[in-house]
């Protein structure tokens, strides 16, 4: 399904203290989202950023049946996974961030809550855990702790308020320390605030 292609900035990958990985959103590219890394990391990071194959992660809504967004989903899932478990074998899981917006941040979270483990941090730029109903029976493990950052508009055309009050129970049911911030009236976007939160909060 997706096929592996992934941006690379930073230190090499051997020779970093701390990694970020870079989750794009829909019709967007990882050249999209890469200038992100230079708001939260220095010359000692690895920074990846994943291409999704079409643009999107998924085709459908978040909001939607799992089943109506496979096999894309899993071959997503499982994308990240592998980006996560490539890194883990050079820099503790502890010093690895997720970071992602939108569809993105949505595909972060799942992954996070399917793998729970202690991370360096996650935030999720307006985004929220998947499917009609949640899969609470595939999230397993323990975030020991790790900070998430969650942040969403009172009214977002794609992510309802409601799902992201929802995955921040969820994450903290499993262990994580989670801030959810939201803004009143904001755009389906990033603003400057968000990113100085997130950075405050989980670095």
């Amino acid at each position: 399904m997706h096929k592996f292609d992934v941006l690379e900035e930073g230190k090499r990958l051997q020779e970093a203290s701390k990694a970020l990985v870079l989750i794009h959103g829909r019709g967007a590219t990882a050249e999209n989202i890469l200038p992100l890394a230079g708001f939260f990391t220095d010359e000692s990071w690895y920074v990846a950023a994943p291409q999704a194959t079409n643009f999107q992660w998924y085709p459908h809504s978040f909001m939607m049946p799992v089943s109506q967004n496979e096999p894309w989903l899993s071959s997503a899932v499982d994308y990240v996974k592998k980006i996560i478990d490539n890194i883990s074998k050079q820099i503790p899981e502890k010093n690895i961030y997720l970071m992602g917006f939108s569809q993105g941040a949505c595909l972060s979270v799942e992954v996070a809550a399917r793998y729970a483990t202690r991370y360096g941090g996650i935030a999720a730029f307006t985004g929220g855990l998947i499917g009609s109903e949640p899969g609470y029976d595939k999230y397993n493990g323990s975030f020991d702790g790790t900070r998430i950052y969650i942040s969403n508009g009172d009214n977002d055309p794609h992510i309802p308020q409601s799902r992201t009050e929802e995955t921040r129970d969820q994450l903290v049911k499993m262990g994580a320390d989670v801030t959810l911030d939201i803004f009143p009236g904001r755009d389906h976007t990033i603003l400057e605030d968000e990113l100085e939160k997130a950075k405050s909060f989980i670095l």
